[in-house]
C-alpha cells in the first residue's frame, strides 16, 4: 500500500457494486479504475502489488455505474403513491368507458405516477441520453416515452413505479454486503483515557493521541489504537483483527491492537502506532482496496454486458423500424415490442453477479482474519495445486524450547547451566534457561562471565571454570568423546539444536533445543490433502531438522538449505511440476518466493507491515488451516458466481425470446430484470450468511473443483 493512503475519518470503505456499465470498452475502464495488472488480462497476477488503487479516492457509491444512479430514487412514501396512481392509472384503463374524458384522466394519472416513483429517473435518463450513454436510466427513459406516444400510458407508469421499487429493495440488499466491511470501522473507538503529564487522566480523541502515550482500556471497553501492555494483565478478545475466537491473554509487553475488545480487568499501554497507521486501519485500507480491483470472472462479465446493452438497443431499433416494413408487423405492435426489448436491455442482474458475490466472499474472510488483497486472488484460489510452507516461523512457531535433558554425571549441572543460561540473551540460551524453571534466587554466583561468538558462552562457578556451547567448542576443548557423541546421536536425528555443558572434568550435560510445530499445523496439512494440494517444504534450515519437522506435519516433500533466491527457483520449478502453486511463509525471508508464487500467504502478520505489502493473502493470525480456508471459500464463491451468471443470462434470454413473439409485457419485463438482480444479489448475500469454517469431507471438496 502506498504511503499516500491514509484514513480521513469514519466514513464507511467505498464499495462500488456496478450495475449497468455504459457502452464502452469495459477494459479501459477497468484500466482507468485500477493502475495495476490483474489476473485474467494475460499479465501475471503478482504485478497488481503495486498498483492498487486507492478506493477512498473514488467518489461514494451513489451510483453504480453510468445511468444507474441511486440518489436520483425517490423515498418509500413517493414509491408507494406513485405505485397508487400507477394502479388506478391501470385500472382506469381496464375497466372505465372508451372515452375521452376517462382516458384523459387515466393519462393524468399515470403521469402523476410517473413524476411520483420515476421523475428523477426519467431526468437522469435523458442526461445520459444526451451523453451517448446507454444506461438504464437511459433506456428506461425512453420505453416510458415511447409507451406514452403510443397510449400504453398505465403500462408506462406502472413499469416506472415497479422498476423504483425494485431499485429500492435491491439498494438495500447491495447495502449488507457493503455494510459486512464498513463495520470494520465502528470497532475502533472516537476517544481515549490519556494520562497527561501532570498524572491526571482526560478522554480525548484518538486521533489527538501521538507515539508513546499512555493510556488506559477499562474491562469492557475497546482498544483505541496500536500499542503495549505497560501495566495490568487481562484477556482480549482479538477476533476483529484475527478471526480468532478464544480470547487472549495478554501482560506486561504483549502487544495489544485497535478495535479488540478487553475482556476482563483494566490494561495501561504504550502507544506504537498513530490513528491512520494502526494494523485495523491498514485492514480497512486493504479491504477497500481489494474491492476496487474487479476479479477476473467480473471484468469478463462487465466486457460482455458493454457489448450486450448496445446490440439489444440496435436489435430494439431493428424491430421497431424493420420488422414493420420486411415481415408486415403493424407499427404499433412492432414499436412495442422493441420497447419491451429496451428494458430487457439492461444487464444490470448480469453485472451484479460478480460484484456483490466477490464482496461478500472478501468480508467474510476478513471476519476470519483472512485479508484477500483482491477478487482476482479470491477466485484464482481455488486452483491452488501446491503450497510450499516455509519451516521456521511458519509450520513451526520460530521460537526454541528445551525439549530433552540429559545428566552425564554432575548433580550441580542443573543449578549452573541455568545460572549461565540466564545471563545470556542467545534465543537458545533463554530456552534453556526457561525450560529449566524459575529459580527462587538461590542460584550459583557466575564471575567472569563471557560469551564467545559462534560458540557459547563461559563463566566461574565455584571456583571452576564452567562452559555452555555447541559441539564445535567442545571439540575444540578436546571434551568430544564417544559417551557424549552417543548421548547426542539420537537428539541430532530429530533435527534438534544441542548445547552442551562442561568444565574441565568433560562433557556434564546436554540440552536438545527444538523449534515447536504450530498447533494446528498438521490438521492444516491434512486438509490440504484433502482438498487434492500437495504439501511442500521449502527451508533454509538444515536437513535433519527440516525432515524432522515435515515429518512431524506430515509433509512427504522436502527442500532444506536454501537461500531466499534458492527458494524463489524452487518455487518455479513447482509451478511446472504442479501447475499453480502458493507459497505460505513470513513475508519478510521468503519474499523472494511469495512474489514467484502464483499466490502468496503470509502468516501472522498482526502487526507487520512487511507481510502486509508483500503477500496476496493475509492471514492475520498463526493459524495455518486458514490457507485451506482460503481455497474452500475461493471454491465456493466461484460457485455462486456461476450460478448468478446463468440465473442472469438464462432469465434475459427467456424474455428476449418472449419479446420477440408478441408474448411479454413491459411490466413483465421489468419484473424479470429486476427480479433476477434480486436473485442473483440475494444468492450473493448468501457467502455473508453462512460461514466456510466447517471442514468438509474430501467428496464435497473434490465436487466444488
Amino acid at each position: 500500500m502506498s504511503a499516500e493512503t491514509t484514513t480521513t475519518g469514519p466514513v464507511g470503505p467505498r464499495i462500488s457494486l456496478s450495475c449497468c456499465p455504459v457502452a464502452e470498452d469495459a477494459a479501459a475502464a477497468d484500466q482507468a479504475r485500477c493502475s495495476g495488472k490483474h489476473a485474467g488480462d494475460g499479465e501475471h497476477p503478482n504485478g497488481a502489488h503495486a498498483g492498487h488503487a486507492h478506493a477512498g479516492s473514488r467518489a461514494p457509491d451513489r451510483q453504480h455505474g453510468d445511468g444507474h444512479d441511486h440518489s436520483v430514487l425517490p423515498g418509500w412514501a413517493r414509491i408507494a403513491a406513485g405505485l397508487l396512481a400507477a394502479t388506478a392509472a391501470e385500472l382506469l384503463h381496464l375497466l372505465g368507458p372508451d372515452t375521452w374524458p376517462w382516458h384523459a384522466g387515466g393519462m393524468v394519472l399515470a403521469a402523476v405516477a410517473i413524476v411520483l416513483a420515476g421523475l428523477g429517473v426519467y431526468q437522469s435518463g435523458v442526461r445520459s441520453l444526451m451523453r451517448g450513454q446507454l444506461g438504464i436510466s437511459a433506456l428506461m427513459a425512453v420505453a416510458v416515452t415511447g409507451a406514452f406516444a403510443i397510449g400504453q400510458w398505465p403500462e408506462a407508469a406502472m413499469v416506472m413505479a415497479l422498476y423504483a421499487l425494485a431499485e429500492r429493495i435491491e439498494q438495500g440488499a447491495v447495502g449488507r454486503a457493503r455494510h459486512a466491511i464498513g463495520a470494520l470501522l465502528a470497532l475502533s473507538p472516537d476517544r481515549a483515557d490519556r494520562l497527561g503529564a501532570d498524572g491526571q487522566w482526560r478522554s480525548v480523541p484518538a486521533t489527538d493521541v501521538a507515539l508513546g502515550d499512555t493510556l488506559r482500556i477499562r474491562p469492557g471497553g475497546r482498544v483505541p489504537l496500536d500499542g503495549s501492555v505497560t501495566r495490568g494483565a487481562s484477556a482480549v478478545d482479538e477476533s476483529s483483527v484475527t478471526g480468532e475466537s478464544l480470547a487472549v491473554d495478554k501482560t506486561l509487553g504483549d502487544p495489544l491492537f485497535a478495535g479488540t475488545l478487553n475482556a476482563q480487568a483494566e490494561l495501561e499501554m504504550r502507544v506504537t502506532a498513530a490513528s491512520g497507521h494502526t494494523t485495523l486501519d491498514r485492514i480497512i485500507r486493504a479491504v477497500e482496496e481489494a474491492q476496487a480491483t474487479r476479479a477476473p470472472t467480473q471484468r469478463l462479465v462487465d466486457r460482455f454486458a458493454a457489448v450486450y446493452t448496445p446490440a439489444v438497443f440496435a436489435m430494439a431499433v431493428l424491430v421497431a423500424v424493420g420488422a414493420p416494413l420486411l415481415l408486415g408487423w403493424a407499427w404499433l405492435d412492432a414499436i412495442y415490442r422493441a420497447l419491451v426489448l429496451l428494458v430487457i436491455a439492461c444487464p444490470c442482474a448480469l453485472v451484479l453477479s460478480t460484484p456483490v458475490t466477490v464482496v461478500s466472499g472478501l468480508a467474510v474472510a476478513a471476519r476470519r482474519g483472512i485479508l484477500i488483497k483482491g477478487g482476482a486472488w479470491l477466485e484464482l484460489a481455488r486452483g491452488i495445486r501446491a503450497v510450499a510452507f516455509d519451516k521456521t516461523g511458519t509450520i513451526t512457531t520460530g521460537r526454541p524450547v528445551l525439549v530433552g535433558q540429559s545428566a552425564l554425571g554432575s548433580d550441580a549441572a542443573h543449578d549452573v547451566a541455568l545460572a549461565l543460561a540466564s545471563r545470556s540473551d542467545h534465543p537458545v540460551s533463554q530456552a534453556i534457561a526457561q525450560g529449566l524453571g524459575a529459580h527462587d534466587g538461590n542460584l550459583p554466583e557466575v564471575s567472569d562471565f563471557t560469551a564467545q561468538a559462534g560458540r557459547g558462552v563461559e563463566g566461574r562457578v565455584g571456583g571452576e571454570r564452567w562452559t555452555l556451547g555447541n559441539r564445535r567448542w567442545m571439540r575444540e576443548q578436546g571434551l568430544w568423546t564417544e559417551t557424549v557423541a552417543a548421548a547426542s546421536a539420537e537428539h541430532e536425528a530429530q533435527g534438534r539444536s544441542l548445547t552442551f555443558l562442561a568444565e574441565r572434568g568433560g562433557v556434564r550435560a546436554l540440552f536438545a533445543v527444538a523449534d515447536t510445530l504450530r498447533p494446528q499445523a498438521i490438521e492444516a496439512v491434512a486438509e490440504l490433502r484433502a482438498l487434492g494440494i500437495t504439501p511442500i517444504m521449502l527451508t533454509g534450515d538444515h536437513g535433519a531438522a527440516a525432515q524432522a519437522a515435515a515429518r512431524a506435519a506430515g509433509i512427504d516433500e522436502v527442500q532444506a538449505d536454501l537461500l531466499p533466491e534458492h527458494k524463489q527457483g524452487a518455487i518455479a520449478t513447482l509451478q511446472k511440476l504442479h501447475g499453480m502453486t502458493a507459497m505460505a511463509g513470513d513475508g519478510i525471508n521468503d519474499a523472494p518466493a511469495l512474489a514467484q508464487a502464483d499466490i502468496g500467504f503470509a502468516m501472522g502478520a498482526a502487526g507487520t507491515d512487511v507481510a502486509m505489502e508483500t503477500a496476496d493473502v493475509v492471514i492475520m493470525n498463526d493459524d495455518l488451516r486458514r490457507v485451506a480456508e482460503t481455497v474452500r471459500l475461493s471454491r465456493r464463491t466461484h460457485q455462486v458466481l456461476v450460478q448468478n451468471i446463468a440465473l442472469a443470462l438464462g432469465i434475459k434470454l427467456v424474455f428476449l425470446a418472449l419479446a420477440l413473439a408478441g408474448q411479454a409485457t413491459m411490466w413483465m419485463a421489468v419484473f424479470a430484470d429486476m427480479g433476477a438482480s434480486l436473485l442473483v444479489v440475494a444468492n450473493g448475500l448468501r457467502m455473508l450468511r453462512a460461514e466456510p469454517v466447517q471442514r468438509r469431507g474430501q467428496g464435497a471438496d473434490q465436487k466444488n473443483r
